[in-house]
Formats: C-alpha cells, structure tokens, sequence
C-alpha cells in the first residue's frame, strides 16, 4: 500500500449524519435502501444508495448517525443520483457493516 500526505487524507471530506428518511430501492441491481441523511446545516439532505440490506431494516436505521464522503461527485444509479457515500465494512460474508461513530456528536462534524 503506497503512502499519502497528510494534505490528501484532507480531500477526503468524511461527515457525521443522521438517517432521517429511508426507502426501499428495488430497482437495484443489488438488494439496497435509498438514504436520506442530514449532515447539518452546512450541508444538508444528501440522498445515498446503500447496500446494507443484509443487517439492517428500514425501521433500525432511522435516527442512527452515520459516516459519509460528502465530496464525491453525485454518482447515477439506477434511477437516482447518490449524492454521498455512506462508508461501511463487510464482514466475512460481505454483508455491509456501517462504520459510525462511538457517542452521537453534531451532525456534519468533520472526522479529524
């Protein structure tokens, strides 16, 4: 694995947000739910597709507060533009496991 300056680790915009809106996506090639996420007042509603449908339901991610990349260009899937990447990591079978944060903080706080 190559090396980075610190200056590129601050590319990457890495945001808290809370799920406030959650949808089924069926028209996914893959089983996926449509995120809505505030990341505050900075930002705002992001929409993200999110393969997570493995350990979660609609119902448990409501109000959980989430890691996003909030500077990707907007992404086109299927019908709609994902706006952020809800980060995450599989487990061995590859189910997405969302990465978060230990304690709620502020939505839209920066990861340092």
């Amino acid at each position: 694995m190559s090396q980075i300056e610190f200056d590129d680790f601050l590319k990457v915009d890495i945001r808290t947000g809370t799920v406030v809106e959650v949808k089924e996506f069926p028209e996914a090639r893959k089983p996926a739910f449509i995120l809505m996420i505030d990341f505050g007042p900075e930002i705002g509603l992001k929409k993200s597709s999110a393969q997570i449908t493995r350990h979660y339901s609609r119902e448990n991610l409501l109000g959980r507060q989430v890691l996003g990349v909030v500077n990707f260009a907007p992404r086109q899937i299927g019908p709609i533009k994902s706006e952020v990447l809800t980060l995450g990591f599989a487990d061995e079978e590859g189910g997405i496991v969302l990465a978060s944060v230990a304690a709620k903080v502020p939505d839209g706080q920066r990861l340092m």
